[in-house]
Parts: structure tokens; C-alpha cells; sequence
């Protein structure tokens, strides 16, 4: 499985990095630990740097559907840095952009010691939610 993620509760992180082609099954597979243990105000890294996106146009569609109902469900998001290599930062960051509608700290990175500073600095770790 390309996508593997750690769980710190007691640092409130959800730490995912993908490693390979990742696929629609595992993105939903994801999503669905981050709202069954109730993990949405949790400070999240996401690491896609080694990772390859195997979704079509409409299963990125269909994510970006499942975002925007977590995001309108959800009262208190936690911050995202997500992490992508140089050819592909303005793709996501205009994606992230458009699902960005709740008010949550949201940064692309290209470099992993970058984004974990970003979710480590004292305004970020005050911004997650109780």
C-alpha cells in the first residue's frame, strides 16, 4: 500500500506520507480513519513527494466532493502542509485553493523539514482545536 499514515494523539498529528501510485480506494480508506477517529482538528502532514496520483478527472472530482462535505460538517479543521515535488506545487496549490473554503491554515511546501517547522511553530500548534 503506497499510502501509510501515523496517528500522534497526544502531539494532535496526522502524519501521511505516500510512497508510489496512490488510488482512489486508499484516499477514501484515509479519509474514512481520519473521520472515524475523529482526527479533522488535528495538525496534518501530508507528504506526497514520492507519490503518483492514479486518479482520473472525475475521481479527483469526487475527492474534492468528500473534502468539501467534511469541510461543511466539520466546525474546526486542523492545519494542513502538504508537501509535493517542485513541477507539480502550483497544481496543488490551486486545487488546495478551490477546497479551501473553511477557515483553516492550509500551506504547500516543497520541502518536508519546511512544512513539519510550519505545523511545529507556536501559532500553528495554538490554532488546533481541543
Amino acid at each position: 500500500m503506497p499510502l501509510h499514515w501515523t496517528i500522534d494523539s497526544k502531539a494532535k498529528l496526522l502524519a501521511m506520507v505516500a510512497d508510489g501510485p496512490i488510488e482512489l480506494a486508499e484516499l477514501h480508506r484515509l479519509l474514512d480513519v481520519t473521520t472515524a477517529l475523529k482526527l479533522e482538528g488535528y495538525r496534518k502532514l501530508f507528504d506526497g513527494s514520492r507519490g503518483e496520483s492514479q486518479l482520473t478527472d472525475a475521481e479527483q472530482l469526487a475527492v474534492g466532493v468528500r473534502f468539501r462535505d467534511m469541510h461543511a460538517n466539520t466546525p474546526r479543521l486542523g492545519p494542513l502542509a502538504v508537501v509535493v515535488r517542485d513541477e507539480r506545487y502550483q497544481l496543488v496549490a490551486r486545487m488546495l485553493g478551490i477546497l479551501a473554503v473553511p477557515k483553516r491554515p492550509i500551506r504547500v511546501f516543497t520541502d518536508l523539514a519546511k512544512a513539519r517547522a510550519w505545523l511545529d511553530s507556536p501559532a500553528i500548534v495554538a490554532s488546533v482545536p481541543d
